[in-house]
Order: C-alpha cells, then structure tokens, then sequence
C-alpha cells in the first residue's frame, strides 16, 4: 500500500499509461504489480522520496521490456548483458556505463544490486566524469528474476551466488575490489580495470565491431 496520495496517483498514471503500450501483451494486473512491486523496492532500498515515483517509473519499464524480450513477444535484436554487484552503486554502474559508450547502443545493457544502496557513490561519479561518462541520473535497482531471463550474458562482481541461474545463458564473475573501501585512486583502479575488461567483452559480442 501506498501511504503517500501524489505516489499513488502518479504510480496509477504510470500503470495506465503502460497498460497501454503493452496492451495484449501483458494483463494490466501484471503491470500494476511489476509498477507498485519496484516502487516498494526502491524504498526499502533508501531511494530519495523525492524522486522515487521517477525511479519506479523507469526501473518498471525496464523491467517489462524485460518481461516482453524473456518471453519472445519483444524480438531480440542485440545482445542483452547484465551487471551484478552488491549495492549497484560502483562497479556494475560503471560497466554499464562503459558497455553502452563503447558498444555505441548495439548492446543491450542492464544493472543491478543484490542489496542496493540509496544512491550511487559519489567517488563514482566522481571518477566517471573523469573519462566523459555522466553517471548522474542513474540510481541503484534490485535485483530481480525478469531482468536475469533477458540477460544473454550475467556478469557478476562479488554478489556470491545471489543470481538466479538459467540455462542457456553465459555466467561471468569478474573479480574486481569494492570501491566503497577504496580511496579515489583505488576507484580509478577500479575504473580502469573495468574499461578494459568492458572493452574485451565487446570485442568478443561484436567482433565485426574491431575491423
């Protein structure tokens, strides 16, 4: 239940509005749920009241281009990669920065937390501002089951097992350090590291893209 009366309101212009961009696909009762299911999360995540119908509005739609693309009524046209990290606010939001700069939108790209934080760190969007990448607007997601389904690819950075696994999708673990614990130079580190790593990914998911 939604205590705050503007919430509600938006969140049922939200549901209606998506009701009717995937009409016959998914029943309103799916949209309804998927809408006020990653409102709640985005709370109990720590989300800014502020801003946490426009955070459940994307992550929702998200979520069902997700849905759309896991059970074939959305074709898949790109590859489809997700980042997994603990709070989804450093290192997997700095991948998928990074994989959709470098794949110039011809990879499909997603993120999340398996215990998101409020926010994404400071230190981080400090450093990506430092190589011309904008991780202002971002905010942390949890993770959840749709998302995964899509996913061709998972790559996971020291989330232990908290990823659902399903067959016939690649499973990565990348070993990186917690920029949380880190000082600026050791998110650069960080950074750098995941540039490069990113960057082989593409190199291995559009080989055409290296000729």
């Amino acid at each position: 239940m939604v205590e705050n009366e503007f919430h509600q309101d938006r969140l049922n212009r939200v549901v209606d509005s998506l009701a009717d961009k995937y009409a016959g696909v998914f029943a309103k009762e799916t949209i309804e749920r998927v809408v006020f299911e990653s409102y709640a999360s985005l709370l109990r995540a720590g989300a800014n009241p502020n801003f946490v119908t426009n955070f459940a509005e994307k992550f929702s739609r998200d979520r069902l281009r997700a849905l759309a693309t896991a059970k074939g009524s959305s074709p898949k046209e790109k590859p489809e990669v997700l980042f997994v990290c603990v709070q989804n606010a450093g290192r997997s939001q700095m991948a998928m920065a990074f994989l959709t700069s470098i794949s110039k939108g011809s990879i499909n790209v997603r993120s999340a937390g398996s215990m998101p934080a409020s926010e994404v760190s400071d230190k981080t969007i400090a450093v990506m501002q430092e190589v011309g990448l904008d991780l202002t607007e971002v905010f942390p997601k949890p993770l959840t089951d749709d998302v995964v389904q899509a996913a061709d690819v998972v790559i996971t950075m020291g989330c232990g097992d908290a990823c659902p696994l399903y067959p016939g999708k690649t499973y990565l673990d990348w070993d990186l350090e917690d920029p949380a614990h880190l000082d600026l130079d050791g998110v650069r580190r960080v950074r750098d590291e995941i540039e490069s790593r990113v960057q082989a990914l593409v190199a291995e998911l559009l080989p055409e893209s290296g000729k």
